[in-house]
């Protein structure tokens, strides 16, 4: 007689549609106190805190009923092993019209609700044989001596040949005669169309993530790969782990980054192959993609403002890996980091922003549209250096003083001298419109008076009456020494600065 699957009776431990855990770390509270907690091996997981849970997939339309390698094989391995073709057949009827619901994957486990034909639903379970944890060693073994699975599986693929690799070491990781055992509620002894099309289901999961099969064999994705990196560092320290996969000595707290002392890691150096050459330096910054789409964005995102940020983001970092390929890189001190005003004055000098998003950087920077020209053109002069002249007035020591005051006297011919008026660090010619700003690095940067306010005339230069004559330039002879400025060198500048003097 059946048994019908009465909604709201199935709710298998641990399992909400939808969920996802592939975590190890956990255990379930209503079977242990916290003594036995701590009493256990901390590195053996429970079954219920493996477990992965799947949407009901759609009608399965046309001949194929799975695509990847891995869901044939699947097919392969459950139709050969077969005692029953008929209820096979019934089943696979079953899964291609839907009537598989959400599945859970536990390991040696896999279980969902099937609908049969007649709208009567069943809660239905298939279990496999979990690998012991000898054979687990025998995988992990060959999956680490052969470097095209550890790259593989570190990418979080499985390659076919996989299995063929597997078998050999004497593990096998497809079900065979057996090896598939099903329990129904529909109180059948033995396969069920229930049961028969769960399995036929777990084709099309397989095609979607094969890591599915090593969760049934005792082995989520996760806790996989973490064994897989103990035994990759053992490997190259020369230390294999000793004893089954899941004992303490591999996993001590049993959570979190697991690895050697460092001494080994030091000690062990002179063996390992040497880093390979560093890649050259692309021609050019990326292309930021675009993010014109027909989907809306939400609520409070510009797009054109990401792709502004994506595109500054690909410059600077081309520029800082140009910075790291050139000689002697190891011996520049480490840049300060600009704080996020600064940083607003940066974006909108170097990614030249529309200009509604330059008053958005204009706010944030707290200067104003005004003030953030002023800024941006400091910038593009000396950077951050010419930023900090800009907004700092400061009072130099007697030594700073007194050298500066030393360049001033030495600059010009006694007769020609320009009249300056002297403010803490800043030397003002006497009409107003000049002026020179000492900055903390020893350098001169000129200003110009303009509406108003004090904005910088040119680049930086260690001869004052060079930098003054900078900012005596007008406008169009400022835009030619722009043009050509970025080739000379300081001597140049300071030759020219006399000159003009």
């Amino acid at each position: 007689m059946s048994k019908g699957y009465e909604p709201g009776a199935y709710e298998p431990d641990g399992y909400a549609a939808g969920e996802y855990s592939d975590t190890y770390d956990t255990y379930d509270d209503d079977t242990d106190t916290d003594t036995d907690i701590d009493e256990r091996d901390e590195a053996a997981p429970s079954v219920s805190a493996q477990e992965r849970t799947f949407a009901a997939l759609p009608p399965a339309h046309g001949r194929g009923f799975a695509e990847s390698w891995w869901g044939l094989a699947w097919l392969k391995a459950l139709e050969d092993t077969a005692l029953d073709g008929q209820q096979l057949k019934k089943g696979r009827r079953l899964a291609r019209e839907g009537g598989v619901g959400v599945v859970s994957v536990r390991p040696g486990r896999i279980t969902a609700v099937v609908q049969d034909r007649d709208a009567s639903a069943y809660r239905s379970d298939v279990l496999l044989q979990e690998l012991s944890e000898e054979e687990w060693d025998r995988f992990l073994d060959m999956a680490v001596d052969r470097a095209g699975h550890i790259a593989a599986l570190l990418d979080r693929e499985m390659p076919p040949h996989l299995v063929e690799d597997a078998a050999a070491a004497g593990v096998e990781l497809l079900p065979a005669i057996g090896d598939l055992d099903p329990e129904c509620t529909c109180e059948a002894w033995d396969h069920c169309p229930h049961t028969a099309a769960l399995c036929y289901q777990v084709a099309r999961l397989l095609d979607q993530d094969p890591f599915v099969l090593l969760l049934m064999r005792g082995r989520g994705e996760r806790r996989l790969l973490d064994e897989l990196q103990v035994r990759i560092t053992a490997r190259a320290t020369g230390h294999e782990p000793s004893g089954p996969a899941d004992a303490p000595a591999a996993e001590p707290t049993g959570r979190g980054a697991r690895g050697v002392p460092a001494a080994e890691a030091h000690a062990a150096a002179g063996a390992l192959p040497p880093l390979p050459p560093p890649p050259p330096l692309p021609a050019q910054a990326g292309v930021s993609p675009s993010l014109d789409t027909e989907t809306d964005p939400e609520p409070g995102v510009d797009p054109t403002a990401l792709e502004m940020l994506a595109t500054d983001s690909a410059a600077r970092a081309h520029r800082m890996l140009a910075d790291a390929l050139a000689p002697g890189h190891e011996l520049q001190p480490v840049p300060v980091a600009l704080t996020p005003e600064q940083d607003a004055v940066r974006l909108a000098a170097d990614a030249r922003p529309e200009p509604w998003i330059a008053t958005r950087l204009a706010t944030g920077s707290g200067r104003g549209p005004a003030g953030l020209r002023v800024a941006v053109g400091a910038w593009r002069y000396g950077g951050a250096a010419a930023l900090l002249v800009l907004d700092e007035q400061w009072t130099p020591d007697s030594a700073s003083l007194a050298h500066a005051r030393t360049q001033l006297s030495t600059a010009w011919e006694e007769d020609e001298a320009p009249r300056l008026r002297a403010e803490h660090n800043r030397w003002t010619s006497a009409d107003g419109t000049l002026q020179l700003r000492y900055g903390r690095d020893g350098r001169w940067y000129p200003y110009r008076k303009e509406s108003g306010r004090w904005t910088q005339a040119g680049p930086c230069d260690d001869d004052p009456a060079a930098a003054l004559a900078d900012a005596g330039q007008t406008d169009t002879d400022q835009s030619e020494v722009g043009r050509t400025d970025a080739g000379r060198t300081d001597a140049d500048r300071t030759d020219t600065g006399r000159a003009g003097a």
